[in-house]
């Protein structure tokens, strides 16, 4: 099957199929290019906006389907309350408005604090980004990217790409999240009948 091409090839050469999907996507560019402008600290494009324009790709689907917003991360511990982060919100909405797609803002500093309130359940304090994204109800899922400092794409994927380029939604059981994992999972098959969900 033409969508598996890249399923079980060796990480370098998923890295880079993965980048150039990504680099070349225009709705996934002309936000990554806004979002290098806003400067916040320790910044990461996550999640759904990545592993689905790469599933539009590999299946013929337009830029965009399926996608409901995009996912930026940023990590500032030098203020923990909610006021901070949300002046960082309100002046990303400002600077991203015209875009196609929503962006929705977090400081992943501040996740130990309202996780508890949400879910239920402590959580670790973080300390970047990229620790965060490791803790995603799906391995699938932990996927970030950045400009470096040289103004090339930084991957982040603590469990690889395979999944990702098998169109296999795999549990990532470090929290109870088995919920979030079989949602996630249900709304994707939705849109890529591709897709196979290994149960938790």
């Amino acid at each position: 099957m033409d969508h598996l091409r890249y399923s079980g090839l060796p990480f370098e050469t998923q890295r880079a199929a993965f980048l150039g999907i990504i680099a070349a996507d225009p709705l996934l560019a002309e936000t990554l290019a806004q979002v290098r402008e806003l400067a916040l600290p320790d910044w990461l494009v996550v999640s759904g906006a990545l592993y689905n324009s790469v599933w539009n790709y590999l299946t013929g689907k337009p830029p965009g389907y399926g996608i409901r917003d995009v996912d930026l991360f940023y990590f500032d511990d030098a203020d923990l309350s909610y006021e901070a982060e949300d002046a960082v919100i309100r002046r990303a909405a400002a600077h991203f408005e015209g875009l196609p797609l929503p962006v929705e803002v977090r400081n992943q500093a501040r996740v130990h604090l309202w996780y508890p309130q949400k879910f239920g359940r402590a959580c670790s304090r973080y300390a970047s980004s990229s620790e965060s994204v490791s803790y995603f109800a799906s391995k699938t899922h932990a996927v970030g990217v950045r400009y470096g400092s040289d103004g090339t794409l930084e991957l982040v994927a603590p469990f690889g790409l395979d999944d990702i380029f098998s169109f296999r939604i795999t549990p990532n059981r470090v929290l109870d999240n088995q919920r979030t994992h079989e949602t996630k999972g249900r709304r994707a098959q939705a849109c890529w009948p591709e897709i196979e969900v290994v149960p938790w």
